[in-house]
């Protein structure tokens, strides 16, 4: 039988202005993506995906403790029932990118997996939190995540996540890849600069280095500060798949969503060819992770 899976990518720019507070700003992105993971569901999408923190703007690039206002608990919290709600009624698997609160004062970059009965699978936290440069002050809103490299075995697929800044590091591919893996997210929110290059350079070569599919999201538009800086997000989310060929790609510039079938018999085929995973020699690597 054919083993294909129809996924989605949901690329949006921010539905208000920073100004607002993040509960006002959570319902007007919520009320802008509702519509869209219906027509998902209508055109028979079983994988969808947001953006990395997709309820609120990306807001590391200022430090004002407003916003962890916006941070909600998982799978407790308002966003992560709605989107259970969502996943049961359209049978869709469904991975929510938000701001988590642990408990009053830590808090993570999560992904929440929703299977497409509604159930809660688990959830992955960003690994890797930059601070590097002016306008990427992650590590004043987030705690390095402690969850592991996941794989959940939805309804459709073995689903990994990894968030952003996470794409930057080969090793959490490969761990995804190791655990099973088939189809790899990687949420984002990412603007022009060396990361517009990097966009279409990483993901690709990750999925072919590991023979998986992989799922780029961004988001699209201009956010206060960063259009007085660095510029606008750049969207052009895309599916790649496991030779590293791009099959499907979203705009630079317009709220989106994305659409594309991935055959996941393809990922024996490849591995058939290229042994990476039999080639491997981890008895020499112990020097990695010495430093």
């Amino acid at each position: 039988m054919p083993n294909k899976v129809k996924c989605g990518l949901i690329q949006m720019s921010l539905k208000g202005d920073t100004s607002m507070s993040p509960d006002l700003i959570r319902d007007k992105m919520l009320e802008a993506h509702l519509p869209l993971i219906d027509e998902a569901a209508s055109k028979g999408v079983q994988v969808l995906c947001f953006q990395e923190v997709f309820t609120q703007p990306y807001f590391c690039s200022s430090q004002d403790s407003k916003w962890y206002d916006a941070a909600e608990r998982i799978p407790d919290g308002y966003t992560t029932k709605l989107m259970q709600e969502y996943a049961k009624k359209h049978r869709m698997v469904i991975v929510v990118p938000i701001y988590e609160e642990a408990m009053p004062g830590v808090f993570y970059n999560t992904a929440a997996v929703i299977d497409a009965d509604g159930s809660y699978l688990g959830k992955y936290r960003k690994n890797h939190i930059p601070d590097t440069v002016p306008g990427f002050w992650e590590k004043l809103y987030f705690k390095p995540g402690n969850s592991g490299y996941p794989v959940f075995d939805t309804a459709y697929c073995k689903l990994g996540v990894y968030i952003c800044y996470d794409r930057h590091f080969p090793e959490g591919w490969r761990a995804l890849a190791l655990n099973g893996a088939e189809y790899i997210v990687n949420p984002s929110a990412t603007v022009k600069g060396k990361s517009r290059y990097l966009w279409g350079l990483e993901q690709p070569a990750s999925a072919a280095a590991n023979a998986v599919f992989i799922g780029a999201i961004n988001r699209v538009g201009r956010e206060a500060p960063w259009d007085d800086r660095m510029g606008e997000f750049y969207g052009s989310s895309y599916i790649v798949n496991p030779m590293g060929q791009i099959e499907a790609q979203a705009t630079e510039d317009e709220d989106e969503l994305l659409i594309h079938e991935i055959d996941l018999d393809m990922i024996r085929e490849v591995r058939k060819g290229w042994q990476f995973f039999r080639d491997r020699r981890p008895d020499t690597y112990d020097e990695l992770v010495d430093y």
